[in-house]
């Protein structure tokens, strides 16, 4: 299975991501892991990656591209992926697309995970994670059995400090103006599947699988 998620932020990506990943036994490729490995390892580019990072600026988009190439080669790879937070953009989609080509390969599917803005706000500003193990739960959707102490380890629950609706809002309209162009970009070059991110974790999973196996 080699594939890409998308999902604006919220949308449940990182939950689906880990339930495929044990599902078909591939790795999960998050450009942010790729970046924290490469930067504590001292890869030459992952000294060049800290050099944006450092300063709070976007990595180029050069060497993101390298970076996931690097990764994508490597053995636990051979038999499957899931990308998720690349591609960004459409031109990182070109790129990888051609990468892809160059050593045989292609995706079997690029899934979006579909939920609208009002909902994603408001299952973020619910949000709290436990400080002590960082299970997350919802107010409304996932609360707690004891209002602000974990289930499993009993420590404090906590909202995190850009779980407020004013950065929220922001996040979204970066992931708009960024991502939907590459919606789109899928919708025409490959068999893009939309799967509705609203309904449990449980349920969502299980339409996944669905298209994933079809």
């Amino acid at each position: 299975m080699r594939m890409i998620l998308l999902g604006a932020p919220g949308a449940g990506k990182g939950t689906q991501a880990k339930l495929i990943c044990e599902k078909y036994k591939i790795p999960h490729l998050s450009t942010g892991d790729i970046f924290r490995m490469n930067i504590s390892t001292k890869t030459p580019l992952g000294v060049e990656a800290k050099k944006y990072i450092d300063k709070g600026q976007l990595v180029p988009d050069a060497l993101t591209i390298q970076v996931v190439k690097d990764r994508l080669i490597e053995a636990d790879c051979k038999n499957g992926f899931l990308l998720d937070g690349f591609p960004r953009t459409v031109f990182q989609a070109e790129e990888l697309s051609k990468f892809l080509e160059s050593i045989n390969t292609e995706l079997d599917v690029v899934l979006l995970i579909d939920v609208p803005k009002e909902f994603i706000i408001e299952r973020n500003i619910g949000r709290r994670i436990c400080s002590s193990c960082g299970v997350s739960y919802h107010v409304k959707f996932h609360p707690p059995k004891e209002l602000g102490t974990c289930d499993f380890c009993g420590g404090r629950l906590i909202q995190r400090n850009d779980d407020n609706e004013e950065t929220v809002k922001e996040r979204l309209n970066v992931y708009t103006n960024q991502t939907h162009p590459l919606i789109d970009y899928y919708k025409t070059n490959h068999s893009l599947s939309i799967v509705d991110g609203r309904d449990t974790i449980l349920s969502v999973s299980k339409n996944i699988f669905t298209v994933l196996d079809s």
